[in-house]
């Protein structure tokens, strides 16, 4: 037999293909998405959501990243070095820091320096070394509907997208430090100025880096100081952790275990917070971990559900199905409800019977609202940030009724709710974290703030421009606003599922308990349908007859009440409404009791 040698060219060949494949697979393994972006303990784990609004297909996705490259913005710069020949503006340093070293210990400091090039930062050097933190700087047509978009894909049922991203600096390259300065431009009053992404930009690097590289020292805790006309956000950089306040410098000490639960969330609202499910409507996200987590925790932390009512009696039904809708779906949280003097003795002691702790509030008149309109005292929801002797509320509308238990949703920061339009929230159903200092940021910004909708969430989604978004089955919004055969049936589906796949129906509209049992009033009204289901109406009725008969008495319809239905069934009887709901035989007891 013939041995035979292969050539040596053979042999190179061959070594070279194998090390072509290695490198590829080197290179795809390197090259691959981080999965350090998972949620901080109290969160949920990573999801990934689609746009239909924003981003209509999926090469958009793509196209959110080639927008960070362009407008100037090279992908390899660093936007903190120091340009050539640029005039360094020298101003006096914070009075705060006007001490040698780490104050009240005259240890030196390391500083992160955030954007702070054209800066003379030479009267620093007494406090310690300063370091400047690169980062590459988002692009100027990258926009806040972009982070914030009003429509996405919550079961990804349609192709899958991408969400956007705002790049941060690499924080491997740094050591530990023990202060974060920062620089945020300020564009009031320009409109809008509030949603730029540049701004959120800066406040989540420096949130960013006094989360992962502050010292962490029991003696030593990392700030925060931020030179800025404007207030910092509330929203990342808490009133109640500002201690002190110079000119244009804000000075922090942040609440790291509430700071490290925002910069892990992610960023916008194009991510759910909390995928309570994952593709398809029925497949329900295991909360096991976020449970155990939060049971592991030996806290004494007050948690509480809340609402309000004010000025009259007319919410009082909603009040009591409210209750016991709670009560119903196993919480041991407080039940808190806020009312005025507008609300009779007689009818706090029947709320109180229903499950709520009550307590009296003085009303907070909206000074943009006209006299005896239905939002003159609407800002009276504010009163919610005095309760601090919780640490956290989850504020429910009193128009809402809850179908599965909720507590889950405590373990989120303020802001957090669901979406309603653009880039705002819906205020029906939020969590948030009382501060008395939040409570007068409110008060100071009532005369200078325009709300959209003339109300409370017009207000808030001012306030609270960096928000997180909850699932919309958590407050899932009866309306019909596509009016198309296929939303019609997937929510009605929704609305009469048992056991219940929604959290929460929030009943806009007309309410139930002003309608005749038979049917859903909105029917009678042109420019209601949108709000109209039966099978909606239905499913809060069957809730309304499983509650005591001494708490039904308050859902009873006044004179007044009855003489308006007989008139919007006339007139939808006179327009010849296509429904015909008009000809239905109203056999509801309340309208002869």
């Amino acid at each position: 037999m013939w041995k035979v040698t292969p050539s040596k060219s053979l042999v190179i060949r061959i070594n070279l293909v194998f090390l072509s494949c290695f490198l590829v697979i080197y290179a795809t393994l390197l090259l691959r998405p981080s999965a350090s972006s998972v949620y901080h303990e109290n969160a949920a784990s990573y999801v990934r959501c689609s746009l239909r609004d924003c981003h209509h297909k999926v090469e958009t996705g793509y196209k959110m990243k080639a927008v960070l490259l362009e407008d100037g913005v090279e992908s390899s710069s660093n936007h903190s070095k120091q340009k050539i020949g640029t005039k360094m503006v020298k101003r006096e340093r914070p009075s705060f820091l006007n001490v040698s070293g780490y104050p009240g210990t005259g240890i030196r400091m390391r500083m992160g320096m955030v954007n702070m090039e054209g800066e003379d930062l030479s009267d620093w050097n007494v406090l310690g070394k300063t370091i400047p933190v690169t980062f590459e700087k988002v692009s100027d047509l990258f926009e806040w509907k972009d982070l914030f978009p009003e429509w996405i894909d919550e079961e990804e049922e349609m192709h899958e997208t991408l969400c956007p991203e705002i790049p941060m600096p690499d924080y491997k390259k740094y050591g530990y430090f023990d202060m974060i300065v920062v620089k945020i431009p300020c564009k009031f009053p320009a409109e809008g100025w509030g949603r730029d992404v540049f701004r959120l930009q800066l406040h989540l690097i420096a949130a960013n880096m006094v989360v992962r590289r502050g010292r962490k020292n029991w003696n030593r805790k990392p700030k925060v100081v931020v030179l800025s006309k404007c207030r910092p956000m509330v929203e990342i950089f808490r009133c109640d952790d500002l201690l002190a306040h110079d000119g244009d410098w804000w000075y922090y000490r942040p609440n790291m275990k509430k700071l490290e639960q925002k910069v892990y969330l992610p960023v916008g609202t194009c991510n759910l917070a909390l995928p309570l499910w994952g593709k398809g409507n029925d497949e329900v996200y295991d909360v096991t971990k976020i449970q155990q987590t939060n049971s592991r925790r030996k806290s004494t932390k007050r948690q509480a559900y809340a609402t309000v009512l004010h000025s009259s009696e007319s919410y009082v039904c909603g009040a009591i199905m409210l209750a016991q809708s709670l009560l119903k779906t196993g919480t041991k949280h407080d039940l808190i409800l806020l009312i005025d003097t507008s609300i009779s003795v007689a009818t706090r002691e029947v709320l109180a019977a229903a499950g709520w702790t009550i307590r009296i509030i003085e009303r907070i008149r909206n000074p943009r609202a006209e006299k005896d309109s239905y939002n003159e005292y609407n800002y009276s929801k504010f009163r919610l940030w005095q309760l601090t002797d919780y640490n956290k509320i989850i504020f429910i509308d009193s128009d809402i009724i809850v179908l599965r238990n909720l507590d889950i949703i405590f373990s989120f920061p303020q802001m957090s709710a669901v979406g309603n339009d653009n880039s705002i929230f819906n205020s029906g159903i939020m969590v948030i974290e009382p501060s008395n200092c939040t409570f007068m940021h409110f008060m100071q910004r009532t005369n200078d703030i325009v709300s959209y909708n003339g109300g409370d969430q017009g207000f808030l989604n001012e306030i609270f421009v960096y928000w997180h978004r909850l699932p919309r089955r958590v407050n899932f919004l009866k309306n019909f606003w596509s009016n198309t055969t296929v939303e019609t049936s997937m929510k009605n589906q929704l609305f009469g599922a048992d056991p219940p796949k929604l959290y929460a129906i929030h009943y806009l509209g007309i309410k139930p308990w002003l309608c005749y049992r038979d049917y859903d009033c909105n029917w009678d009204i042109g420019d209601q349908h949108v709000y109209a289901s039966d099978v909606a109406h239905r499913t809060w009725w069957k809730l309304h007859d499983t509650i005591d008969e001494s708490l039904q008495n308050y859902c009873k319809l006044t004179k007044q009440r009855k003489i308006e239905l007989k008139w919007d069934r006339m007139q939808a009887k006179k327009h010849g409404f296509a429904d015909e709901h008009w000809k239905i035989n109203v056999t509801d007891p309340r309208r002869r009791g």
